[in-house]
Formats: structure tokens, C-alpha cells, sequence
């Protein structure tokens, strides 16, 4: 992905002290900064494009940072270690004091995020990350990461592959995105998550939803979802959609006259044949020799 990240940016009292240094990657721009700042130096940065700064010195004491322009006193806050700030987010900082930082950039295109998070995490959860913003004040666990990328910025001896890798790392590090709970715990969906599947299913029409759709709604990991759901209900995400549809089949079929065909056409089935087998796999009997006996059952 020939990835360049897009900011507005200005800064008074912010002056380079060395060579800036960057890298560009798959979807990411690599950046190390070298800076000194003057006591009342301020700063406003706003990016098109996800980002985190990573500090290597601490300069909390120093930097105050806050994404409200009215009222900084209020609604400023120190400066962590390291920061995860969301798409379109606007920061200000100001300094209290002369000092000097070092720190590193990462410019990241969404998409290359979401590819590298969701296979593991789900779509839905790695999508609700991007958008939280995140800050570290111990960074013990990305500590080290950072360095070694710093290292391969400044001068490059490995594949790419290998500088992606820690940038990705970092990203996982530092994003908030919930633990899963151990399969081991016996973890099942609360009623509220079922109602809330269930709406959802009602109001995009018909039980025909990805096992990704359905994790979506409730907020889980696609994998997760999938274990927990055959926890609480005894069946597959999929299975039990399967009967959802055919109880949805049974309810037009007793309501009137409509042929089997139009209700297979409605309930999503490829054809009348798919419904007819879904149908007796289920019921033990065709959909239209269900339907006489119900008739004859009411009479």
C-alpha cells in the first residue's frame, strides 16, 4: 500500500534539534523526532489518519496535552508516555518548561490496521479500537518494541516485514482492546446479549446473518462469539439460524395459502428443493405435508 499520512499541523517555541528520520512501510509512515522546546512552547496536530507518539524520554512533567481548545487549565492533562490518538482527533499540547524529547511517530492507514488486528480480535472489535483513544504512562510493555523499530528507522537491515511486525505489536500493545475471556471459564451470552442479537436480526430482515454480523451486534470477537453462542443456546451460530428460518417457514406456512416456493424465495433458501430438505431434516416431514396437517389438526 503506497501509504503517506496527511496532518495539519503548527507549532510556536518547538525547534528540531537533529535530522529527522522516517521510514515508510505497508500502510504505516515511520517518523523520530529530536526536539527542544522553549518554557510556553505550544503545539496543535491534526491527522487524517490514525497515529501514535511514543516518547522515549518522560517528559509528563513538562507537556501538558489536551483534544479541547476552550478551557485548556480545565481539561489539560500530562503528557504519558505513549498515545494513541484516533482519526480526526485533534490534540493541543503546551510546555511549562525548557526541555528536551525524543519521541516516535506512527502513521497508520486504518485499513492496514484492521487487516492486521481483525483475524485475531473480530472486525467489530478492532473497529471500536481504532475510534478509543488510548494513552500509556508505563510503558514497560512496548518499551523495548519502540526501541528496536527506532533502531531499524535509523538504519535499516532487515525486511520491511520485520519493521511492520513491531509497529503491529505496538499498535496491540497499546490499543484498547479488551482481553477474551478463557473458553475454560465457561463463559455464555447474557439474556440482554440475545435481546440484543435478536433485534438486530429483526431489523435488517430474516435470519441470514454472518457469524461476523452476529458478533458485531453484540460486540464480541467473531471466535469468541462462536464459542459462547454454542454454550448457551447448544448449537452453532449457524445452525440455530437455520432454525430460526425454518420456525419463520412455519409461521407463513400456517398463516395461508402462499406457495412453498415464494416462502423458500422470502426465508433467503437458493430454491423450493433447499427448503423441502432444510425443512424435513428439521420437522421430519416436507413443508407441504406440514401444512395439511396442521389444517387437519385444526379442523
Amino acid at each position: 500500500m503506497g501509504f503517506w499520512h496527511t496532518m495539519s499541523w503548527r507549532t510556536d517555541g518547538i525547534t528540531v534539534s537533529a535530522p529527522v528520520q522516517w521510514r515508510q512501510l505497508d500502510g504505516m509512515v515511520t517518523v523520530l523526532w529530536e526536539a527542544e522546546s522553549q518554557a510556553g512552547a505550544s503545539g496543535y496536530y491534526l491527522a487524517d489518519d490514525p497515529r501514535i507518539m511514543f516518547f522515549f524520554n518522560d517528559v509528563s512533567p513538562n507537556v501538558r496535552i489536551s483534544n479541547r481548545s476552550d478551557d485548556f487549565t480545565r481539561n489539560a492533562r500530562a503528557m504519558p508516555r505513549a498515545v494513541y490518538v484516533p482519526a480526526g482527533m485533534p490534540m493541543w499540547t503546551t510546555s511549562r518548561s525548557a526541555h528536551r524529547f525524543s519521541h516516535l511517530n506512527l502513521h497508520l492507514h486504518k485499513d492496514r490496521i484492521l487487516r492486521y488486528l481483525a483475524p485475531s480480535v473480530g472486525s467489530s472489535c478492532a473497529q471500536a479500537a481504532l475510534r478509543r483513544p488510548a494513552e500509556l504512562h508505563d510503558i514497560a510493555g512496548i518499551d523495548a518494541l519502540a526501541r528496536l523499530l527506532a533502531t531499524e528507522i535509523r538504519s535499516p537491515t532487515k525486511h520491511a516485514v520485520y519493521a511492520e511486525s513491531l509497529v503491529g505489536s505496538i499498535v496491540s500493545g497499546l490499543l484498547d482492546i479488551p482481553p477474551e475471556p478463557d473458553p475454560r471459564a465457561g463463559g455464555r451470552l447474557t439474556q440482554a446479549q440475545m435481546n440484543k442479537l435478536l433485534v438486530h436480526i429483526d431489523r435488517v430482515g430474516g435470519y441470514r446473518m454472518s457469524v461476523a454480523d452476529m458478533a458485531a451486534a453484540v460486540g464480541l470477537s467473531e471466535s469468541w462469539f462462536s464459542t459462547v453462542f454454542k454454550t448457551t443456546t447448544g448449537q452453532t451460530p449457524l445452525q440455530w439460524q437455520l432454525c430460526k428460518r425454518i420456525e419463520q417457514a412455519k409461521q407463513m406456512l400456517g398463516q395461508g395459502d402462499l406457495p412453498v416456493a415464494s416462502i423458500a424465495a422470502q426465508l433467503g433458501f437458493s430454491d423450493q428443493a433447499h427448503l423441502t430438505k432444510v425443512f424435513r431434516q428439521v420437522e421430519g416431514e416436507t413443508p407441504a405435508a406440514w401444512r395439511r396437517l396442521q389444517r387437519v389438526r385444526a379442523s
